[in-house]
């Protein structure tokens, strides 16, 4: 689903204006952005039945360039994971 189908979603759902559900999910994502950011210590931020976001990191490591099979440094980096809450999943039908 894209966003603009997501926002179109999120009007019919809530009768109202498209430009109003795009304001609501900007705030939303905008939200949980922040949320990330002061969390960074923790590197959680969790959003009740929704899930939990988290930053894992990922340590620097050699890996092969499949095209010529040389070695090459990957450089340590982060990444963010979601993990669905329970009741979420049991929406999903997992």
């Amino acid at each position: 689903m894209s966003k603009a189908e997501f926002i179109a979603n999120v009007a019919k759902t809530g009768d109202m204006s498209n430009a109003e559900a795009k304001r609501v999910v900007e705030l939303v994502f905008g939200e949980i952005e922040a949320g990330l950011k002061r969390s960074k210590k923790q590197g959680k931020f969790t959003i009740g039945t929704f899930g939990t976001f988290t930053v894992s990191k990922r340590a620097a490591r050699t890996g092969r360039n499949p095209r010529t099979g040389e070695q090459i440094e990957i450089k340590a980096s982060k990444s963010l994971r979601f993990r669905p809450s329970s009741t979420l999943k049991q929406a999903a039908g997992c």
